[in-house]
């Protein structure tokens, strides 16, 4: 294998110029950069990760936690945020964190958590932490400052700690007032199911939306047009069931709180006999891939940006561009398609 001398002297430039170049430091020029990985390239020189690692203090890996790796949207996340690490030269370390084990749970009933914070991260295996759409309690957050590594959450804001959240109470709101501008009045809302409160609480701020959006065009929200599910398909899909089945409401739109679930709910209507949009209009969030094959109106809140801008604050603090820390707001856009459309004026028996 070639040396780094060897790549200097091809590039024109010092062994230091190499190594800071391929490590992406930008202190480097993209034009020296560029100069620089076209002779590592044509000569086989491959960075070692160990002497690297020695010299810098740094292991060029970047740890990510999440509490699912089965649902669409994490690994949308997930896959924005190891394009933008593979783009800059980083490895990618996954944990993952059952749902249903809280930060605010006593330490001997999520011995997984306490063992990721006191011990894996301790290894120092990683240069810094991205934590996506988990609560970090005070003792965690203090133990990864306490080892000098930058931290950087998606989903909610963290005290002290960059992060990056959707509104997801506006999102909900959306979604609902494009059904209400459509002429609906009897609107559904399949929601997340409780287990999913103990992180930023999303499937009550998004019923909180919902909510909102009612009362602000005079509708009370009626209990009995809410049902809850595990943001799947399945799920969803049972939920509607249940709630098409119940002959003491009748609605005419559906409002769910994941395109997972939206999809189940679009499956249901069907084996029901219901036309969607023409008996039933549904709506969800999150943009997913299948969203346009199933023609469901949603409100893309971009995971795959959110991935990558999580990516991106955290290089800066590596990089010692450090900022104070605050909670940046992400975009989202309703997309309209033809799973909603105006309520039929037979539509309650």
């Amino acid at each position: 294998m070639a040396k780094i001398q060897k790549v200097a002297e091809l590039a024109g430039v010092s062994t230091a110029t190499v190594s800071r170049a391929l490590a992406g430091k930008a202190s480097v020029s993209p034009a020296t950069r560029a100069r620089v990985e076209q002779a590592a390239k044509e000569l086989g020189y491959v960075v070692s990760a160990s002497a690297s690692s020695l010299a810098s203090g740094r292991t060029r890996n970047v740890g990510i936690v999440t509490p699912q790796l089965s649902s669409w949207f994490y690994m949308s996340v997930l896959d924005g945020a190891q394009r933008t690490l593979s783009d800059a030269g980083y490895d990618l370390t996954l944990y993952h964190l059952d749902a249903n084990i809280g930060a605010d749970l006593p330490a001997d009933a999520n011995p997984r958590r306490r063992r990721l914070f006191d011990e894996f991260l301790r290894r120092k295996r990683v240069d810094a932490l991205i934590a996506v759409s988990l609560e970090l309690n005070s003792a965690e957050l203090a133990s990864m400052h306490g080892l000098n590594k930058p931290v950087v959450g998606i989903g909610g804001p963290l005290p002290g700690v960059p992060t990056l959240s959707v509104d997801d109470k506006a999102i909900a709101t959306l979604a609902t007032e494009h059904l209400l501008s459509l002429g609906h009045r009897d609107i559904a809302h399949i929601a997340g199911d409780p287990d999913f409160e103990l992180d930023f609480h999303l499937p009550a701020t998004r019923r909180a939306g919902y909510e909102d959006a009612l009362r602000g065009a005079g509708i009370e929200p009626e209990p009995l047009l809410v049902r809850s599910a595990d943001f799947t398909i399945a799920g969803g899909y049972d939920a509607t069931l249940q709630l098409l089945g119940d002959p003491r409401v009748h609605p005419t739109a559906i409002f769910a709180a994941s395109d997972e679930m939206a999809i189940g709910a679009m499956l249901a209507a069907r084996d029901l006999g219901r036309d969607v949009p023409g008996d039933l209009s549904i709506v969800g969030i999150d943009g997913h891939d299948l969203g346009g094959f199933f023609g469901l109106t949603t409100v893309d809140q971009f995971p795959q940006i959110q991935g990558r801008r999580a990516v991106e604050t955290v290089l800066h603090e590596l990089d010692g561009e450090h900022e104070e820390p605050s909670n940046e707001e992400l975009p989202y856009e309703l997309v309209v398609r033809k799973s909603t459309s105006k309520p039929r004026a037979t539509s309650k028996p």
